[in-house]
């Protein structure tokens, strides 16, 4: 792999099966890949044609630009290309005039051997062209399917990039869907160096919420703290900058629903009810709850938040919170946007006594979803431990007087497991919180007879009555 590229197993043997199977059968295949800004989705697109040892094209759009800047753009790109298309220099003598004759003409260059095309920035394109899905689509049926083609559609604009495979689009059907995200925690401690402590690796996972960007930064530290700090103490480092840019990006007219993701971003741990939220946003418009509705709806579409309700309860439930999705977004949102205008004007001390004082207690709440994850992958690996838990998450009562961290179901709605969640390294968790813990039997519907899950760093006392310890290690090894 080159310099600065970790992880990515998964998504690579993906892709190389796709280019496989176009070997295979001699025709083509599409692949709609799309991502949030940042996650790293060119790069590993990149990564796999460098390596590919097939003639290609990567090509990136221009935002804002006209058809003609498009097709120059293409041509340097293709000029760019290590392994040129067998038919480029005949195919491509002249200039490209539109999207139409580019496909014509990439039908003549590709030739009878596998090659790989990469529209990179594909919203950015239908965006300046809003035929292009249609012209693709008749180029593709008439001509690209039939050769050995592996298009690859690249875009940052999620709801955009869903929409493509709707039924009454003109790709519906056409292109495989393939979600990418930022790094994993395995992702993470790979690119840092696995000789670090788990929990500092954790640390380095929460604060960059996997982007690679950022984890190359942290990389460069030797621990999450000091990468942090160093972070905090320049007004235009990449940990403060990337979450202006990706809130740029998501919301480019300064959208209402950017004030509802800033008002849950605000509270603690990134996540918030209806109510609180409205609260949050203040005034007394009595349309207020309609537009917080509305926003939410939009914050879910773009897959910037998370409904949690209790387990067992449907998303319709009236104890439903809302969470950032995005780990990087809710620590910028606690740590990093609330001290920006601190920053600027010289006093990043004030930033780094906040992240001082509440780094702890936060990330007691922020690892929350981290660990349900990683418990949700372990029951569904044979041997993981879990056997017959369907659904993961946590559950309170309609006042919040009792709240379990960790609760674990079968299909039929029976916990099978109630866990306690205890971040810390210094003290083993004990049998005064399996006793604590205990009392979900009695609390929770179906859970009589559910077992006890400590999770905690420090792991437990030795009379301790847990049935499963899970520490930082077992957290982390439990990602790809």
């Amino acid at each position: 792999m080159v310099n600065g590229f970790w992880g990515r197993g998964v998504e690579l043997a993906k892709l190389r099966s796709d280019l496989a199977e176009v070997r295979r059968t001699g025709t083509g295949r599409m692949v709609a890949m799309r991502g949030r800004r940042q996650s790293g989705k060119s790069r590993l697109v990149a990564e796999f044609v460098e390596n590919a040892k097939v003639p290609y094209l990567f090509t990136t759009a221009v935002k804002s630009a006209s058809t003609r800047v498009q097709m120059e753009t293409v041509m340097r790109d293709m000029d760019a290309s290590r392994v040129a298309l067998p038919q480029r220099d005949v195919a491509f003598a002249a200039p490209v005039a539109s999207w139409a004759d580019l496909f014509a003409r990439l039908g003549l260059a590709v030739g009878d051997k596998p090659a790989v095309v990469v529209l990179d920035e594909f919203p950015w394109a239908v965006e300046g062209d809003r035929t292009l899905e249609g012209v693709l689509q008749n180029a593709w049926d008439r001509t690209l399917e039939g050769l050995p083609i592996l298009l690859i559609l690249v875009g940052s604009d999620l709801a955009m990039m869903q929409r493509l495979s709707e039924h009454d689009r003109p790709l519906y059907g056409r292109a495989l869907e393939r979600s990418i995200s930022p790094l994993s925690p395995r992702g993470v401690a790979e690119a840092c160096g696995g000789e670090r402590n788990p929990v500092d690796l954790l640390d380095v996972y929460l604060a960059t919420g996997g982007y690679p960007r950022l984890v190359t930064e942290a990389s460069r530290h030797s621990s999450a703290k000091r990468f942090v700090k160093s972070q905090l103490g320049d007004g235009s480092s990449p940990l403060l900058v990337t979450g202006q840019r990706v809130l740029s990006a998501e919301f480019p007219d300064g959208v209402a629903a950017r004030a509802v993701l800033e008002a849950i971003g605000a509270m603690e741990v990134g996540h918030g009810t209806f109510a609180s939220t409205v609260a949050r946003l203040g005034g007394d418009d009595p349309s207020r709850g309609t537009q917080v509705t509305r926003a939410l709806e939009t914050l879910q579409a773009k897959q910037l938040i998370d409904i949690d309700v209790p387990v067992g309860e449907t998303l319709k439930s009236r104890r439903r919170r809302y969470r950032i999705t995005d780990p990087y977004l809710r620590f910028w949102f606690r740590f990093c946007a609330p001290e920006l205008a601190h920053i600027e004007r010289g006093r990043a001390d004030l930033a780094l006594d906040a992240y001082d004082r509440g780094y702890l207690p936060w990330r007691g709440r922020a690892i929350e979803p981290i660990v349900q994850g990683a418990v949700n992958r372990l029951a569904g690996l044979r041997g993981g431990g879990f056997s017959g838990v369907e659904t993961v998450g946590s559950w309170w009562d309609r006042t919040n007087a009792h709240e379990y961290d960790f609760v674990g179901a079968d299909r039929n709605g029976s916990t099978r497991w109630v866990g306690s969640i205890k971040w810390r390294t210094g003290r083993p968790m004990s049998a005064s919180d399996s006793s604590a813990l205990a009392v979900a039997r009695l609390t929770i519907p179906g859970a009589e007879n559910a077992k006890l899950l400590a999770v905690c760093p420090a792991g437990v006392s030795d009379e301790a009555g847990f049935d499963r310890v899970l520490t930082a290690a077992d957290i982390l090894n439990a990602f790809p």
